[in-house]
């Protein structure tokens, strides 16, 4: 899952907030480098990830990409779930989609020591309201243009949005029947 997802299943606090976010800035042990809750959110964030990769209605939405593309179908699928997820989100969630990113973004930029590449994102991402644009299918060509800098293959991402037209219902249909799924996941995951 991307930003949006790990945000909305990561808890409401400002610090679940944070760590939800930090899991895709922060790497290695974490053994008290953050407050308890931040750290929490982060150890959710990576147990989400890993649910996520094994499960099998994700890797059947990976197969569905041609063999070449599936080096970065994860990516792909990451990002295409976020988008349905800001599409649909008056299913997954009761606060609207504008209020929750605007409550985040304020939480994400009061906080004075973001972790690395995070501190230097997080005003573009907040002023070009990152996470509500995933609902628009059309920006998520921007998106991969920005994955595709960072990746040391990036011809591995070009042309990804013929492929999502054309896979965009039964990529859909996944998402529905996967994220319930998930949710109900990282709701256990807190409750343990």
């Amino acid at each position: 899952m991307n930003y949006l997802a790990h945000l909305h299943l990561g808890g409401p606090a400002p610090q679940q907030l944070l760590g939800s976010l930090y899991g895709d800035f922060v790497k290695g042990e974490l053994a008290g480098r953050f407050p308890p809750v931040l750290e929490a959110s982060i150890r959710l964030h990576r147990h989400i990830d890993r649910y996520t990769d094994s499960h099998p209605l994700v890797l059947a939405a990976l197969a569905r990409f041609p063999r070449e593309r599936r080096r970065f179908a994860g990516i792909v699928v990451d990002v295409f779930f976020d988008h349905c997820l800001a599409r649909h989100w008056a299913a997954y969630a009761e606060q609207p989609l504008a209020q929750f990113t605007d409550d985040f973004y304020k939480v994400l930029l009061a906080e004075p020591e973001l972790p690395g590449r995070l501190a230097r994102i997080a005003p573009v991402m907040a002023a070009d309201d990152w996470l509500g644009a995933y609902g628009d299918f059309a920006t998520l060509e921007q998106v991969f243009a920005g994955i595709a800098r960072r990746l040391s293959r990036p011809e591995g991402i070009a042309g990804v949005m013929v492929e999502l037209e054309r896979l965009y219902e039964p990529l859909l249909a996944d998402f529905r029947e996967f994220y319930p799924q998930l949710q109900a996941f990282a709701r256990g995951q807190q409750s343990a």
